[in-house]
Order: structure tokens, then sequence, then C-alpha cells
């Protein structure tokens, strides 16, 4: 397909998908002001080859010459073989905004606002009210709520009949008093297991207004979604209780962006929410149980609509949740959020994207084959299971560096560390590596000199002192290796499906909050992405959160986000029989790539068991700890 007058583009879509859609996930805009619906009658495109019967549709809104010279309305008309079509350009000229990893996107959003001025009835005009309104409306034919039409009566005629229609693709969702066209909002959520994200756009401009951030209210039903099914397990009435608590998350977090933009909840007209399975379907009061056991099926791929009250955000009443579809189990519409920022199904080579957390998903492919799987990280990341970590918040140590034998840090905040948060934890460990004091298998190396002083011991634990009361001990590294090792294993096996050898990707796409922060060289050092030059390595931010912007700012991205489903492949680790042993290879901490094993038909040890939790593994064996020596010495000579 191409663009009148453009370069012709090429895609490989499942039979039956528009070429609405088909354009779309090659970023190709089709004129709309639908969103595919089949209502707007705009998204004409031309096929100059290929099986395309016009539709009933294409006969009511094309002439038989436009039929016979090929013209079809985009969204009514399938792929069912090879097709090659032409997209006529745009009207008019669409803002831009740029999004993801640096992805201009069509600023194209399903809500619109229409002001009306219409005539007020008489005896020789007496239609329907509504009937008035949607004649007006002669470009679109929304579905219309019963709620709507209760306000539409008294509204239209408090106003003298000037009033806005506000559309969200093809439904009226309100008629607004007067002229508020200049007033678009919606909400983007990203509902993670640890932080929940919520940004406020003005879908008028494409750009985000105010964001704010917390905690998940289901924290103390434990740290991680296996922890918040097995209350499921313990409590049937946990499920409300669940719910409720995120409820009051997300309730929290649009009342704090909505007061920072000086928006009122019923401008916000849209919300997208992005999550990994479990987080959805509590939030939706769908019991997630099934999960934790095989074979880990979910309760929909593609969920049914759903409205921001489901979600228990405060909106506009009839405001739509949009919901991108889920591949597997532990593979959610927050990694297809991430793979529509970062673009990975749009290009030819390979690339990797790693959302990093405490559940890690990871993608290898490019637009011909997108391999998705999940890694049981665990919260190491978070600064969870350390000695003294912490998140990254002030007082953390984030960066470490060994110069001279002298340990430089970088806190958050300035001033005197408080503890270790993950991309601290990282760099220390990197750093130890290249000083000796940590060999390849993770054990403390006794050497000479200052970095030798800092050695000591925390309990029956070896531990190097970075500051003071500030400790790095053996089971921390312990509890890095594990986490680096379920995700180097996961992209290794996936590399391996996809038949390319890791240094072959072109880029490695780093997202998640913690992504953002991590240094490339220290995490290339321990293995944890694979062995790429620096240039190939790119941070995405919060790519989650990206994504669930994007579907709300284009209905072309919103359409690509759905398409995506179809390119995806869900790997279940917990069932390659190779698994252990390239888990156990990852262990080490140095850069040498390891091939994988042969594979073989024999089933995995650990198949039926849900892949999250750390797996067990023998601890590195520690000397005795030595008679009367103190447990956190203070450094003499401390810069810090």
């Amino acid at each position: 397909m191409s663009s009148e007058g453009g370069k012709p583009k090429r895609a490989k879509v499942p039979a039956g998908t528009t070429l609405f859609h088909a354009a779309s996930w090659l970023g190709i805009a089709v004129d709309s002001s639908c969103g595919g619906h089949g209502t707007c009658r705009k998204c004409r495109v031309q096929v100059v080859s290929g099986a395309a019967a016009p539709s009933d549709a294409d006969g009511a809104a094309l002439r038989e010459d436009a039929l016979a010279a090929g013209w079809r309305l985009a969204c009514r008309t399938p792929a069912l073989g090879d097709v090659a079509f032409v997209v006529p350009p745009l009207r008019t000229r669409p803002k831009a905004a740029l999004a993801g990893v640096g992805r201009r996107i069509l600023v194209q959003p399903a809500v619109q606002k229409r002001y009306l001025e219409l005539e007020p009835p008489s005896l020789e005009d007496q239609r329907a009210d509504l009937d008035r309104l949607l004649d007006a409306l002669d470009d679109v034919q929304p579905r219309v709520p019963l709620a709507v039409v209760r306000r539409l009566r008294g509204r239209a005629r408090a106003s003298d009949w000037r009033v806005t229609a506000v559309l969200c693709d093809d439904l009226l969702i309100d008629v607004e008093e007067g002229d508020t066209t200049a007033r678009r909002f919606a909400l983007a959520v990203d509902l993670g297991t640890t932080t929940v994200v919520a940004t406020l756009l003005d879908l008028g401009t494409g750009q985000p207004v105010a964001t704010a951030s917390a905690l998940n209210g289901q924290a103390p039903y434990g740290a991680d979604v296996i922890s918040r099914i097995s209350a499921l397990d313990d409590d049937r009435t946990a499920l409300a209780a669940l719910r409720r608590r995120v409820h009051e998350t997300l309730a929290q977090l649009a009342g704090e962006v909505t007061a920072e933009g000086g928006v009122a909840s019923r401008e916000v007209y849209e919300v997208s929410v992005v999550g990994n399975v479990t987080m959805v379907e509590l939030a939706l009061g769908i019991d997630p149980t099934p999960l934790s056991r095989a074979p880990f099926p979910i309760a929909a791929r593609r969920l049914p609509e759903a409205r921001a009250a489901d979600f228990g955000i405060p909106a506009h009443p009839q405001a739509p949740a949009i919901l991108l579809p889920a591949p597997g189990a532990y593979v959610g519409s927050d990694t297809v959020a991430g793979a529509l920022a970062s673009g990975i199904a749009l290009g030819a080579e390979p690339r990797l994207l790693i959302d990093i957390g405490t559940n890690t998903e990871i993608v290898v492919g490019s637009s011909r084959r997108l391999l998705a799987c999940a890694a049981p990280a665990g919260p190491a990341f978070e600064g969870s299971h350390v000695t003294f970590g912490m998140r990254a918040t002030d007082g953390a140590i984030e960066g470490v560096r060994i110069v001279g034998g002298e340990v430089r840090l970088d806190v958050i905040g300035g001033g005197t560390p408080a503890g270790l948060c993950g991309s601290g934890l990282i760099d220390a460990v990197a750093a130890l590596l290249d000083a000796g004091v940590l060999d390849a298998h993770g054990r403390f190396v006794d050497v000479d000199g200052p970095l030798g002083e800092r050695l000591t011991w925390h309990g029956a634990a070896r531990a190097f002192s970075l500051h003071n009361h500030v400790l790095l001990t053996q089971l921390d590294v312990r509890q890095l290796q594990l986490a680096k090792a379920s995700i180097a294993a996961g992209w290794s096996v996936l590399c391996a499906d996809l038949g390319i050898e890791p240094a072959q990707l072109t880029s490695v796409i780093l997202a998640g909050s913690f992504g953002t922060y991590v240094s490339t060289r220290s995490a290339r050092r321990i293995g944890l992405v694979p062995p790429v030059p620096d240039d190939r390595i790119v941070f995405a931010g919060n790519a989650a959160s990206e994504g669930a912007k994007i579907v709300l700012l284009s209905l072309p991205e919103r359409a690509a986000g759905q398409a995506i489903l179809a390119a995806f492949e869900y790997v279940e680790l917990s069932t390659r029989p190779e698994l252990d042993e390239v888990f156990l290879a990852q262990l080490d901490l140095d850069r040498r790539p390891r091939p994988l094993p042969d594979r073989t038909d024999t089933p995995a040890p650990h198949a039926g068991r849900p892949p999250f939790g750390p797996r067990r593994t023998a601890a590195p064996e520690l000397p005795p700890k030595p008679p009367n020596r103190p447990s956190c010495p203070r450094i003499k000579g401390d810069p810090h």
C-alpha cells in the first residue's frame, strides 16, 4: 500500500484485517472521524489489485463510477488475500506529537466535539429532539445512550439550542450547553503491581497536563501478583477488598491530576488502562486465581467494552475505558502498550524490548514476528529483599563508581546515603567486579588496600561497606544474580527461537521506571542485557505509560495496538526443558556469551509451575565468620 505519491509500504496482516487497520499498522493515516466504525464514510482508498468486492456500506457511500474504479471504504474492506491500494492524502494537516521512543504520531483522538446551532422546533418542523441533533451531525451516525437523551431536552432549551455534541468514536456520550469545544481531556493509566501512574492529556494539543504516581493500594496483600492471588485462596472475600483498594488508588491519582490541571472530572471523556493481566482483572472484579495454576488461562485476550466507572475512576459518567489486548497470562496489555510505544513491530530488523520490574516482560522480534515471555525478576530492582535496599527516593544510592580505590556514590537528592536502590545495586556489583572485589560467580574476594578495608560481615554474610551503615551483602549479590539470570534466560530463549544470536539485535530497548536510570555499561557488565554496543541500547522510560497515552491521542495508533496482538507469540518459559540449564548458566557475573544447550523432548522439571518466584539454586559458599569482628564498621577515611 502507499499514500498518494508516497513510497509503497508492505505489511503482512491476518486474513480478514480491514484495509483501515492494515494502513494503521504501517503508520499511514487514513482520513476518518469515526475511528473505523463505518459511520463517517471518509476513509476512502483505491484498490489497484487484489480481490476487494464492494460492501453494502460502499454502495451507499460511493457512486457507481467510483466503485468501478476500485474506490472502497477502508474500514469495511477486509484483506482476504494480497491487496494493493492507495491511500489519498489527508484533507487537513493533522497535528503531530512526539511519544514513545522518539516516535512522531498523528494527533487524531477518538474524542471529538461539534458545536451546533440547531433550529428550535416549530409547528412546521416537529422533528424529535434527537433527530434534530443527529441531522446536524451529518458526517457521523453515532450510537446514542439513553442517558444522553435524558439530558438533551433540558440542555438544548436552556442554551437556546446552542449545544456541543461530545463524540467518542461512534458513541455520543453527551450534549453540553454552549460551545465547549476548547476543552477535551483524557486520562492514561499504567496500572503497575507496585506503582500506578496516571497522566492527564489535553486532546486538543496532544500534550500532557499533569502526571501523578502512587504505590498500588493492594501492597498489603503482597509485593507480587502471586502473593495477591494467594490472598484470594485464603479469603474469598479478598477480591472485593483488592478491587476497592486499587479503585481508591486510581481515584486518588485522577483527583490529583485533574486538580493540578484545573479540569473538572466530567471533562475527562475517555481513559485508557494498561497493566499486567492480574492487575487488570482484579481492578475489574474478575477472579484471577486460575492464573496461578497450569495451564494459566486468562479471562479474555480482548476484554469487552468497559467504562472509566468500572475502574473507579472519577470521569464523565459515559467515558469509555480503552483496553489493549493481552497476549498471555503473564504478558499483559502493558507489554502491548510498550511494544506500541517502542515501535518494535514497525521495523524489519530484530530488536529486544525489556520492561524491567518485579515481573519483567520481554519481547524479541520485528514486523515479521514477535515473541514474548515473562521473567520472574523479583523485587530486587525495587530495593526489596536487599539488606539495605530502598525505593528510588531521596537518600537512595543510585550510582556507584570506583576510581583509584576510592568509592564514589551518587545519591538521589544529595546528602547522606540512607540505602541502595535498584540502579545503585547494579552499579555496585559491576564496579566491584571490575575492581576484583567480586569474582565471576558473585563471591567476595579478599583484596588489599582501601577496598579490602571495606570488606566486613553482616551477620553470617560477607559484605562490602559502601558508606558507613550502608552495606552490600553477599545475599544482596545473590538476589541480583537470580533476578538478572531470570531476565537473561528469557531473552536467550526467545533469541534462540527466533534463530538469531543476541549480538545480532539491532537495538535493546530498556523500559520501565527502573530501566530509565540503570547504567548501560553496568547492565551489560553483569549480563542483564545482551553484549551489544552502547549505541544499540535505548532507554524508553515508562513505555507502558507512553503506550497508554498514544492510544488516547491517535486512532490509527489505537488500531495498530489492537492489530499487534496477531503478531505476538506468547512463550511459556516454564514448559521449556532447557530453561533450568540456561538459567544456571546466566547466574555468573561475566560478559562471555553462553550458548543455549541442545533442546530435548524431556519435559521441563518445573512444567506447570507459574513463572513467578525465585528458582531455588545453591547459595554460594561463604567462609566462616572470624571471631570478634564488628558487623558494621565505620570506615576510616570514608569521604562520605
